[in-house]
């Protein structure tokens, strides 16, 4: 049995009161805690995930293309993806306690990796499904904006918006007169679980190191450590 007066702490920290409180419930439903709970009858969220995607690019879109109208399409698209990727809609539901109500498998509880990091930006793209068909367009247009419109100077006056290993190339060559290289430092672990440690260089030196599951994860995790070091953020 779901307890829906549990959701009332989260329609607080949203600001909004749902009409239906069955859709809010429900874009807090992982498929795991079906498998555990298959008596409920209740759906997961992956349909208002799907609709809310949908709805998020549309509210982003928009509004991205009203806030820099000489800004290029290929800018204005690079912008829209830093802002609506796995990492900042996770860290935003974060922000806003979106783990604390999801309804996941015992097994799904205990990972707090980077499987979480996924199914909580779901969940995000879910509760946006779910406004947008309890309180329609405006609704949804709302919640985005209080949550992630704010987001949007940081991305473009940090350049958010460049992988890590296309900024420090452009600082390197800006700066210095050269491009970074990688270089393995050193690899362990079994096949099915490699681990490599990457260090990135400016000519013969090397300026930091970075650690990652591939080498192209180490590269990203080195050139973010050298944009860390330089102070190019």
């Amino acid at each position: 049995m779901i307890d829906y007066s549990k959701f009332e702490s989260f329609e607080k920290i949203i600001g909004l009161e749902f009409k239906n409180k069955k859709l809010l419930v429900n874009a807090f439903v992982h498929r795991s805690f079906l498998n555990e709970n298959a008596k409920l009858g209740i759906p997961h969220n992956e349909r208002l995930e799907f609709l809310g995607d949908a709805v998020l690019e549309l509210v982003i879109t928009d509004y991205l293309y009203k806030k820099y109208p000489n800004n290029s399409e290929g800018e204005l698209t690079a912008y829209r993806s830093a802002l609506v990727n796995a990492v900042t809609l996770s860290e935003t539901a974060k922000e806003i306690k979106i783990n604390e109500y999801m309804l996941l498998s015992r097994g799904e509880s205990k990972d707090t990796g980077k499987a979480r990091q996924y199914i909580l930006a779901n969940a995000f793209e879910a509760v946006i499904g779910a406004i947008y068909l309890d309180q329609g367009y405006s609704g949804a247009e709302k919640f985005i904006s209080s949550t992630l419109y704010d987001k949007i100077d940081e991305v473009v006056s940090k350049k958010l918006w460049q992988d890590p290993k296309s900024l420090v190339q452009e600082k390197a060559q800006e700066v210095y007169g050269v491009t970074p290289s990688y270089e393995v430092v050193s690899e362990s672990g079994p096949d099915h679980d490699k681990k490599f440690v990457i260090g990135i260089f400016f000519g013969k030196e090397k300026i930091a190191e970075g650690k990652g599951k591939s080498k192209q994860e180490a590269e990203t995790a080195s050139a973010k450590r050298a944009i860390e070091i330089k102070n190019w953020e």
